[in-house]
């Protein structure tokens, strides 16, 4: 049996946004536990030229939620991009959990050789589906979540390799 465009991703990216919203929850129990304003979490970056933890999470979510939306063939959804407090990126995390289960395996599954136009201001990257996902999507997906995790941790929130694999 082969793996569907839709198996590759959605169930992934879904199970991969409940992994970061569980290690919120740890950095705000963190927070609280040593009364440490959690505004220093949101806004905490690895090194000075880097984005925080915030724009992190905005990334990451905005990646899959292209995703689906791109190899689904509908709107991609747009953000606001504005939260500030961890309550905020929940909701985000949320929100595009909900997207994510409103795109079904049928508008999704076929889409392995549908064309995919990126555009970064001037600069055009043209994909097909299965490339995109593999190629361009998951890295990245996986580069903002590590990172988020890094940043935490690094700031001294109890979370480890378990966290970010779940269960």
């Amino acid at each position: 049996m082969s793996l569907t465009m839709y198996q590759a991703s959605i169930p992934s990216f879904v199970r991969m946004l409940g992994n970061l919203s569980a290690i919120l929850d740890k950095a705000v129990a963190r927070a609280e536990a040593k009364k440490i304003d959690p505004a220093i979490f949101v806004n905490a970056r690895l090194a000075p030229d880097m984005y925080p933890l915030s724009r992190q999470v905005q990334i990451a979510t905005d990646i899959v939620k292209g995703c689906a939306a791109r190899l689904g063939g509908i709107d991609v959804p747009s953000y606001a991009d504005n939260e500030t407090t961890f309550a905020e990126l929940q909701a985000r995390i949320a929100k595009t959990v909900t997207f994510l289960q409103s795109v079904s395996a049928a508008q999704i599954d076929g889409s392995e050789e549908r064309k995919i136009t990126l555009k970064f201001g001037s600069r055009e990257i043209n994909l097909l589906g299965q490339a995109y996902l593999l190629d361009f999507v998951f890295p990245n997906f996986h580069f903002h979540l590590t990172t988020t995790y890094a940043i935490l941790r690094h700031n001294g929130v109890e979370i480890g390799k378990m966290d970010y694999l779940g269960s």
